[in-house]
């Protein structure tokens, strides 16, 4: 790692970086942020106050400073208070005995958490100061004007037949809870929203609390849901629409304000809103939350109003629009055109919620930029923090809000398969080592979840595909970049396949689920299961492969193996980032003395960062019990999809030397059941 100190005079002078004082822990402090840097760090003279707490690092940072000067570090101040206009964030800093200022750390994956404070802080709040959007005041008004103008779209409540009018009793509130009852209430019947009911209908009111501390009220609307005929108008996918967002570099979110109350409810549906309450008996004119056809009615209009814009300059996700462009110029016209539209059709925004002009956004739980997709790091910090389930309950959630970003997590199925199972009925809940071991894998690569390119255009398409008895598993690149994982565990029958099948289902699996991209288009499938490769020549096949080759057929693909000298996805995937942690915790200093005491490490010199190296590679101590780890890494890994010795030594040597190396690697493989089963030799 490479750390660039700057001084505090420099950084006054320079336009590249944002300065200013803050309070840390309370205290008043000078500090640089970047957006280039994912560590924090703080000079050592600062930190002498008790409200620190001073943790040591499991594995010590090797950090390289400008003048090509390396060092250890060795401590870290965990959850420490970072305050900036009343709002407190929790960062973690690293001592440093230089300067007066946090320097950073360059790493090749990640963003700073002060990085991203500072980007939300710097946003322009002023709507006059923000170009075509300074135009339309009326599209962002402080409230909404009154009850909604007619439109192509009412909201429909539809009965199955047979359907009675039920009444619940008001739920009982607590008294902040009443007055804030009274308050909203007065407030929607000021704006014309609600009417007072003699409705047959009428469902109870609760309150929840917002993140801001307000309360919100909710219509429990359980009972006449359930009588309701769904409208199955679709939602969009969120991945189909980022898949639009390839070459957009400039964006801007628009968020309408209470967009459910921009649509009316049909008139002979009013009183089926009805609800009740101890300050009287009301119904919505105009569309509730909670209501199980809201979301599907409100897309309906959405997809009306900015049809001539979808998937050319805009996407849209219920009430939250993305407009994206690929240059400054263009964007201009863009988003004068949405809000031109906006204006025409009488919908309006909430300003304090819209972001413009921006080149990278947080939509719908990700973040964007022109580099590709990553995950929300506010979402992230969600699940690094869940604690421990104690029942298939708290399972189910927490898969729940990791399986939505399974994109980003290569095998995630194979991760999660021992976590699944404890959501069985017939399965009794022990959490033992495995479900340990899975959740916090889940946990680890989530918050080290690497960026998503968009594709570029339909060429170029590359597949690899790989199976084994605990899942399918695939990735899909488009030259030499990731575009997404997929992964799936096996379904019953599928156990009892034989291993042709199975790399067979594998390749089936990433036809199917990637259809969108590579039907119609030329695609190259890799799989390490060498007689797929003849799979099309083959004249003896059985039922189930028979109906996988006409579903092959509809794709131009071919199939090919995948042997060593063809891994790119080792290079593509950044390997060296890949064993990094092993490498720092094989060349722990007590490793390598140890060894050296032995008698077993001669010739080693340093380099810069004070590694032991030999012939300019690595050196890894033979008894060093992180050397299986590599091993088993340079192997199994998806990055690496089982290579013969002869390649993992060739690999390996790149970067890494011990004593017997290509013994070793020999042993590791013949041992490797996989290769064993589909791999005539290594």
């Amino acid at each position: 790692m490479r750390a660039f100190q700057i001084s505090a005079e420099e950084a006054k002078v320079t336009s590249d970086v944002v300065t200013g004082t803050f309070f840390v822990n309370s205290i008043p402090a000078y500090v640089l942020f970047d957006s280039g840097a994912n560590r924090s760090f703080v000079s050592i003279k600062f930190v002498h106050h008790p409200s620190f707490v001073l943790e040591k690092l499991p594995v010590p940072l090797e950090v390289e400073v400008a003048d090509s000067k390396s060092f250890r570090v060795f401590d870290i101040y965990r959850n420490c208070k970072l305050t900036i206009n009343n709002e407190d964030y929790v960062v973690d800093l690293i001592p440093m005995v230089w300067g007066s200022l946090i320097h950073e750390i360059y790493e090749s994956w990640g963003q700073s958490f002060l990085a991203y404070v500072i980007d939300a802080e710097k946003t322009v709040k002023c709507l006059e100061d923000v170009p075509i959007v300074r135009d339309f005041p009326d599209v962002f008004p402080d409230d909404l004007p009154g009850i909604p103008s007619d439109r192509d779209v009412e909201f429909r409540i539809d009965l199955i037949p047979g359907a009675k009018p039920i009444a619940k009793a008001p739920y009982r509130l607590a008294p902040s809870e009443l007055q804030e009852l009274m308050t909203q209430l007065q407030d929607l019947l000021d704006k014309g929203f609600i009417r007072p009911s003699i409705s047959p209908w009428g469902a109870p009111v609760l309150f929840v609390k917002k993140k801001d501390g307000s309360f919100r009220m909710c219509i429990d609307y359980r009972e006449l849901n359930k009588l309701t005929v769904k409208n199955k108008y679709p939602l969009p996918r969120i991945d189909d629409l980022f898949d639009q967002l390839q070459g957009a570099s400039w964006f801007s979110k628009i968020d309408l304000r209470s967009g459910y109350h921009q649509i009316k409810v049909r008139e002979e549906d009013i009183p089926k809103t009805a609800f009740r309450t101890r300050y009287g008996h009301y119904e919505f004119l105009v569309m509730s939350f909670g209501l199980t056809n809201a979301p599907a009615a409100f897309m309906d209009l959405m997809n009306r109003v900015c049809r001539p814009m979808l998937d050319r300059s805009v996407i849209v996700f219920i009430d939250d629009i993305l407009v994206y462009s690929k240059n400054e110029g263009d964007h201009a016209c863009h988003l004068r055109e949405i809000l031109e539209t906006l204006r025409r059709e009488k919908l309006y925004a909430k300003f304090s919620k819209c972001a413009f002009w921006l080149h990278e956004v947080q939509f719908l739980g990700h973040v964007i930029n022109a580099d590709g997709i990553l995950v929300d790091p506010s979402k992230i910090q969600a699940v690094a923090n869940w604690s421990l389930p104690k029942n298939p309950t708290d399972v189910r959630s927490f898969l729940g809000l990791a399986g939505y970003y399974r994109r980003f997590i290569q095998d995630f199925a194979k991760i999660v398969s021992s976590l699944t199972k404890l959501t069985r009925k017939d399965v009794k809940f022990v959490w033992g080592d495995d479900q340990e071991k899975a959740f916090q894998e889940l946990k680890s690569k989530l918050t080290q979840a690497p960026v998503l390119t968009l594709p570029d255009g339909p060429d170029d398409f590359v597949v690899y595909s790989d199976a084994s008895y605990l899942g399918l598993g695939c990735v899909l690149m488009q030259r030499g970049k990731v575009i997404a994982y997929a992964s799936r565990q096996l379904k019953t029958h599928e156990i009892n396949y034989p291993i042709h099948d199975l790399e067979l289902a594998a390749v089936v699996f990433a036809l199917k689920i990637w259809r969108h991209y590579l039907y119609g288009v030329k695609c190259t499938i890799y799989t390490d299961h060498k007689s797929l490769k003849y799979f099309f020549t083959q004249k003896d096949l059985n039922m189930r492969q028979r109906r996988w080759l006409e579903l092959l057929k509809d794709y131009d693909c071919e199939i090919l193996y995948h042997p060593g000298k063809a891994n790119v996805v080792a290079d593509a995937l950044s390997r060296k980032e890949e064993y990094e942690p092993i490498k720092t915790e094989a060349l722990k200093e007590e490793n390598w003395k140890r060894d050296r005491i032995k008698g077993q490490a001669h010739n080693l010199d340093e380099d810069s960062r004070g590694l032991k190296t030999r012939w300019g590679r690595v050196w890894i101590p033979p008894t060093c019990p992180f050397k299986s780890a590599l091993l088993e890494e340079a192997h199994k890994s998806k990055y690496s999809i089982h290579p013969g010795a002869t390649k993992m030594y060739r690999d390996l040597r790149v970067n890494y030397w011990w004593p017997g190396m290509k013994r070793d690697v020999v042993k590791h493989v013949s041992k490797c059941l996989t290769c064993m089963q589909v791999k005539a030799e290594h």
